[in-house]
Formats: C-alpha cells, structure tokens, sequence
C-alpha cells in the first residue's frame, strides 16, 4: 500500500479528530470567558439534594460496595467476550466450546467464592 492511497484512505479521520478538539477546546474557552465570575461562601458550600451537609462529608463507605462494583465489571467484561465469540462460533467450531465453557467456568467458581464470602449480604454485621 503506497503513501497516496493511506492518506487517501485516513485523511477524513484526521481532519474529524482535528475539527473535533478545535470545537471542544473552543466550547471551553468561549464558556470560560461568559461565565458569571461573582463566587462568593454560599456558593462554594457543598450540599446534597438541596439540603445543607450537616456533618463531615469524606464518609467512608463500606468495602462492599467496591467489591459488587468489581463483581460487576468482571461479569460486564465476560458478556463483552461472549458477543466476538457466538458471531464467529461456526467459523472456529467445537474447540471454541469446550473454551468458553471453561472461561465461564472459572468466572462462576469466581462468582461462588464470592457468595461464600457473604459478599452480597447487606445485613449489617
């Protein structure tokens, strides 16, 4: 593939990324420049659904919240795999199979460890 048919071929890529960043690097500076600049306490006080904090606000929360969003992104991440691979089973065959039972496999011994470690109980403890 010679130099003329590649830029033929991703020129229309570049100038979009290039026209893309000029418009949201301009959105920011236009924006920037409007803005009411009038910051005053009030204004800079954190609150919640219109309601004033009443104590500190770095609360901690509970190590399981992290650990069913983790549980999540790894079960998003296999659903991820499963589409490539039901498109293209009849082109790869039974290996293929026998593969991703094994993959699901591993990820449902993943899954009942973490029931086994009461992960998914909410009751307070």
């Amino acid at each position: 593939m010679d130099l003329n048919a590649l830029t033929q071929r991703y020129l229309p890529v570049l100038i979009v990324i290039i026209i893309s960043i000029v418009i949201g690097l301009s959105m920011l500076l236009i924006s920037s420049l409007l803005r009411p600049k009038r910051a005053y306490t009030l204004k800079l006080t954190p609150y919640e659904c219109g309601i004033p904090s009443m104590e500190d606000t770095w609360e901690r929360f509970n190590v399981k919240f992290y650990i069913v969003a983790l549980i999540f992104v790894i079960f998003d991440v296999e659903a991820v795999f499963l589409y490539p691979w039901a498109v293209v089973y009849k082109k790869i065959g039974f290996y293929a199979l026998i593969e991703m039972y094994l993959f699901i496999f591993i990820l449902l011994i993943g899954y009942f460890y973490a029931i086994g470690k009461r992960v998914f109980n909410w009751s307070k403890e």
